[in-house]
């Protein structure tokens, strides 16, 4: 094969115009090169080609919507209403850049993010960034489990209680079930990466529609909704609410933009690289040169275009399940004397509010998320270990380590849902530690070559990292100065 085949310039204006509709593009890497038809199969219109690539993201997105948004959009909600919208907008406009990012730097280089730090870094550097890596795996593991559990609790727990089993008796059991339920969904991997995809999208998808009914059911104000998604604002009537207020936007972030998936989304686009390499019959990553020529080079741009269209998709659809939690959040409970700051108290109230229905939905989509991100914590947990440490380290042995701290968690009778809460606070502060090396990689032409990022997309990319490090400090002086 060769790339000297004819090049249909109204494709690449077609495909332009669709990825231009969205302005969070604009912040990213336009793709000028034309579209070489070599990758695309023949018969399939570039919407049925779309779908083979729709996959990674979608894993990724699942971060987004895991138990610790359920936690930190219930509190924030019921506690200030729409006033913490923005912070999703903005949340998912770093998403959106950094997702792309960690796949793009996957795609050119054929490497996951740990395996280029490992490579391009100083050993000390390295093991400096795979503590906190493991910090924010350990971190986000506790919360997804949790929140597993306390689905199965939620729809389950009411009959075995009556039958005399202990609360703890019975989080500890939903554990172990939710446990063998997330080896079932890793399982799926083994009859190809895709169906673990598909697997993934319909726990996506279930989450989507359970919010879509929980928002029908109370009518919220979408003039007031909209109002407080497009203008930031913090609660300020006094030094406590402000930082409260403070406190759940930092969770918020670190529940939306989670540092775990940016070291997965650079591994979960190798099997598809993998396999476009052998079908087009490269051998090798770059030419002698160092630089990317021909085929290497035509493929991975139009790699690039359908991941960008798949980052896009995924994580506005993240986006808008997290609005839904806030805004379903605000009008069921805002008007009582107290906010409700528990999940469990949370399904206990909606029952009386808006009928069982909402409640058995609430924690369908509870359960659901708790396995879905369970599922790809462990699969992150694999790429940050084997990555830093070039090590090869069971995927099902991950599972069994991670849950020893959520076992502990349950066994001691801790709140779940200060848990889950303090554990998003925790991931925002090791955000940074999996962002800047992030930037540093894709902003460095012996690493990226001609796909090194461009000055506006160093620019936005840089000015998030500032946001987030500027709201960890915001709160570490909150925590310091007011408590």
């Amino acid at each position: 094969m060769n790339d000297s085949r004819p090049i249909r310039r109204e494709s690449a204006t077609s495909e332009s115009d669709l990825l231009a509709c969205s302005p969070v593009v604009a912040a990213l890497d336009p793709i000028d090169d034309p579209i070489d038809e070599t990758f695309q199969t023949p018969g399939k219109s570039w919407i049925r080609e779309l779908w083979t690539y729709l996959g990674p993201a979608f894993i990724a997105s699942v971060a987004y919507i895991d138990p610790g948004n359920f936690a930190t959009n219930i509190e924030g909600g019921s506690r200030f209403g729409y006033r913490l919208l923005w912070v999703l907008l903005w949340s998912n406009a770093m998403a959106i850049l950094i997702q792309y990012l960690s796949a793009k730097l996957g795609i050119v280089t054929g490497l996951t993010l740990p395996q280029n730090c490992r490579k391009h870094f100083s050993r000390p550097v390295v093991l400096s960034l795979w503590v906190a890596a493991e910090i924010s795996a350990i971190a986000t593991d506790l919360a997804e489990f949790l929140g597993a559990a306390l689905g199965l609790y939620l729809l389950f727990g009411p009959a075995l209680l009556a039958h005399g089993w202990t609360r703890t008796e019975t989080l500890l059991g939903a554990a172990l079930v939710s446990a063998v339920a997330v080896f079932l969904i890793l399982a799926l991997d083994l009859a190809g990466f895709q169906w673990l995809e598909r697997g993934i999208m319909a726990f996506v998808g279930i989450i989507g529609l359970c919010y879509g009914f929980e928002v029908l059911l109370v009518h919220p104000n979408w003039r007031q909704a909209a109002i407080n998604t497009l203008l930031p604002t913090l609660d300020t009537r006094n030094p406590s609410s402000f930082h409260q207020s403070i406190y759940l936007a930092v969770g918020m972030l670190g529940a939306t933009v989670m540092p775990h998936v940016i070291y997965l989304h650079s591994a979960l686009v190798q099997p598809r690289l993998k396999l476009l390499r052998e079908d087009s019959g490269e051998v090798a990553e770059p030419s002698a040169s160092g630089r990317f020529r021909g085929l290497a080079a035509s493929l991975r741009r139009r790699y690039l275009r359908f991941e960008l269209v798949d980052v896009i998709v995924a994580m506005n659809g993240a986006w808008l399940i997290n609005s839904a939690m806030i805004v379903m959040a605000a009008v069921a409970f805002t008007r009582l004397d107290a906010p409700v700051t528990d999940v469990e108290q949370a399904y206990r109230t909606l029952g009386p509010l808006l009928g069982p229905a909402a409640a058995t939905v609430f924690a369908v989509a509870l359960l659901c998320s708790g396995l879905s991100s369970s599922t790809v914590g462990v699969m992150a947990g694999q790429v940050i270990i084997e990555g830093f440490l070039n090590i090869r380290f069971s995927i099902f042995l991950r599972r069994l380590i991670t849950i020893i701290p959520a076992i502990l968690v349950l066994g001691f009778g801790l709140d779940p849902l200060r848990i889950l809460i303090l554990s998003q606070v925790v991931l925002s502060f090791t955000l940074p530690f999996a962002l800047i090396p992030l930037l540093i990689l894709t902003n460095r032409t012996s690493v990226m070559d001609d796909f090194r990022s461009a000055s506006h997309t160093r620019l936005a990319g840089w000015v998030s990292a500032g946001v987030i490090i500027l709201l960890n400090g915001v709160l570490l002086g909150q925590i310091a100065f007011v408590h």
